[in-house]
């Protein structure tokens, strides 16, 4: 596969996650206002797109690995991106399976038994659904790798000859003059 179709794919599975919010959200709506049928076929595109949005994650997790949460945010941002990333693992893992036994049980017209389980795979898919946006925008947008190799800046220069000099001036015997 090539890199490009590759790269994009990250931005094609939050897309997929925010379809699949705004369906599970729909299909909520639906069954409040009594309407099965719709809420069925929502329900099973929610679900489509759950898929499909699994298989595109594995086919980039296949080629591109695994990416890492940079450095230079704050110490409170990292620990929320990683809380919210942990909670979204463990509860994703679930989901096909939550979401199959639901969906199978309402098909079946076993309502109580879908209601039951429902009640419990309807907040955990769409938190995993919202938090899987959240993750891609802290990932992708917001805290998007630096390039600091890659360019000096005027400041990163200046910022260069500070640790020179800061290095410089700690051997022993070294007699330092400031610059000007």
């Amino acid at each position: 596969m090539s890199p490009e179709v590759v790269n994009t794919l990250p931005h094609v599975n939050a897309s997929l996650n925010a379809i699949a919010t705004l369906l599970l959200f729909s299909g909520y709506v639906l069954i409040r206002q009594r309407r099965e049928v719709a809420h069925r076929r929502v329900m099973l595109s929610c679900f489509g797109v759950s898929v499909l949005f699994l298989i595109t994650y594995l086919i980039y997790h296949a080629y591109a690995g695994s990416k890492r949460f940079p450095d230079y945010p704050a110490q409170g941002i990292r620990i929320t991106y990683f809380v919210i990333l942990f909670s979204h693992i463990v509860l994703a893992a679930l989901v096909p399976f939550m979401a199959v036994v639901t969906i199978v049980l309402g098909l079946r017209n076993r309502r109580q038994a879908h209601r039951r389980w429902a009640k419990w795979t309807f907040p955990i898919w769409m938190y995993v659904s919202i938090t899987g946006v959240l993750v891609y925008l802290m990932l992708y947008q917001l805290y998007p790798p630096r390039k600091e190799a890659a360019k000096i800046g005027v400041g990163q220069a200046e910022r260069s000859i500070t640790r020179v000099v800061d290095t410089v001036s700690q051997i022993p015997g070294q007699p330092i003059t400031a610059i000007k």
